[in-house]
């Protein structure tokens, strides 16, 4: 358990509280960007939204402007026009107007909150089994066509290796 030592100023006698029932009060003191709210919402995300919640991800804030984002382009259309229902529906789960609008942007490889970054495992690559009867179109094929291009640029995967 931890304790924090408070002291008054007359005699600074000394008295101790409990750290877990002053650390929040003191938090909520120094967070003024609003920053332990925005925790709290991701992290009530998936049952504030609904349905939605993995459409559109809480990525973060710039001031009163929330920052919302998806992985795609027509998502973040439809999703803009149900800006005013999200605005509403995250200032009532503050009990207060925390943001007053509410932007939506393509996540672009970015992790938002509340998710772990995916650790993706490359596999290797495919290896080829080199045909045995390769090269011997060469000299059928017109080099300067495209065909011929195409099959002297297939026969390179195989010299490469």
């Amino acid at each position: 358990m931890g304790y924090r030592r408070h002291y008054n100023k007359k005699g600074r006698a000394n008295r101790l509280s409990r750290l877990g029932r002053v650390l929040p009060g003191m938090l909520e003191k120094l967070d003024t960007d609003n920053n332990l709210k925005l925790v709290r919402l991701w992290r009530a995300w998936d049952g504030l939204m609904g349905d939605m919640a993995d459409m559109a991800r809480p990525l973060g804030h710039r001031g009163r402007k929330l920052i919302l984002a998806a992985e795609d382009p027509i998502v973040v259309q439809e999703a803009s026009y149900l800006a005013p229902l999200i605005l509403e529906t995250v200032n009532n789960f503050f009990g207060e107007e925390v943001f007053d609008k509410v932007l939506f942007e393509l996540l672009n490889g970015r992790v938002p909150l509340g998710r772990q970054r995916a650790t993706a495992r490359r596999e290797p690559p495919l290896k080829y089994k080199k045909p045995s009867a390769l090269g011997a179109l060469n000299d059928t094929l017109d080099p300067d066509s495209a065909i011929g291009r195409c099959y002297r640029a297939y026969q390179k995967i195989f010299e490469e290796e």
